[in-house]
């Protein structure tokens, strides 16, 4: 392959943002059998630098995915950072058989980290929460030209081309116009004002016993219905899931074909059917 991987940091594109722009530029695109042949290395010998290679010479595409995002009045370099964990996680669960190229599989991830970023900073109490608000969040915010508030006809028409009602575009556009609230009284605030401060009123339910100890309860009853869902399986798919999921020093898909004297293919079909005989005995555990 004789790819140079260029010596950056691809978490953190630092202060210096042209630099990096530049430096991930650089980067040989892969192509579609040097892409294959990293992926596989990653799918089925967990190679770590292939999945470095992979993440690598995607980095100016997130870089250009974060540029679409430039309007909302955040750090540029903080947008591709986020890319970028969207971009590894894409990496991580990439499977080549699958047939498409990753450009196209890695983008719903890039956004959808890009997405998550700008909702927690866009306001300290969320605008939006459900998957629905989320995307009137984004596509009212691209239909909003100005800083004034949209007129009637211009809320039936975003109305409209959302599929929604007038009244959620007018919650929404009020949400996206509101101001924050300091949670603690500034220190120029008098005795009049300061009570009127979140962290004076607002209850922490952090700590509640009924809450930690249901939480206990729930977590010792899933250990224990793993544990029995476990023993339902035959040696071999018991092995192969403590070895790829539960020991310290995990096995890889051919680790586990060599010892096994089949296909890495026939270890990860393995793998697979054990985990669904686990989530159904874990399931149906629930109701007895």
């Amino acid at each position: 392959m004789g790819q140079a991987l260029q010596p950056i940091d691809m978490m953190t594109p630092g202060q210096n943002l042209e630099s990096y722009v530049q430096a991930v530029s650089t980067i040989p695109i892969l192509s579609a059998d040097e892409e294959r042949e990293l992926a596989e290395r990653l799918y089925y010998q967990s190679d770590l630098e292939a999945a470095r290679s992979l993440v690598m010479s995607h980095l100016r595409f997130v870089v250009h995915i974060a540029k679409s995002y430039s309007g909302y009045g955040l750090n540029q370099g903080d947008l591709i950072q986020e890319g970028n964990v969207g971009l590894m996680k894409a990496v991580k669960r990439f499977n080549p058989e699958v047939g498409v190229r990753l450009v196209s599989f890695a983008v719903h991830w890039i956004k959808a980290e890009i997405h998550e970023f700008i909702l927690k900073n866009w306001r300290i109490v969320k605008v939006a929460t459900t998957k629905a608000q989320r995307k009137m969040f984004f596509n009212l915010r691209s239909a909003k030209k100005t800083l004034t508030w949209l007129s009637n006809s211009e809320v039936e028409s975003v109305a409209s081309d959302l599929g929604v009602t007038p009244e959620v575009v007018r919650q929404m556009e009020g949400r996206m116009s509101s101001s924050d609230m300091a949670f603690d009284a500034s220190g120029d605030d008098d005795d009049d004002s300061a009570y009127q401060a979140p962290a004076n009123y607002l209850e922490d339910s952090s700590y509640d016993p009924a809450m930690v100890l249901e939480h206990g309860n729930w977590e010792a009853d899933s250990n224990r219905r793993l544990e029995n869902a476990m023993l339902e399986l035959d040696d071999r798919s018991r092995d192969i899931l403590i070895k790829r999921w539960l020991s310290e020093n995990k096995s890889t898909l051919h680790d586990l074909a060599d010892e096994y004297s089949v296909s890495a293919e026939r270890i990860r079909q393995l793998e697979k059917n054990a985990m669904k005989k686990i989530r159904l005995a874990m399931g149906e555990a629930q109701f007895h």
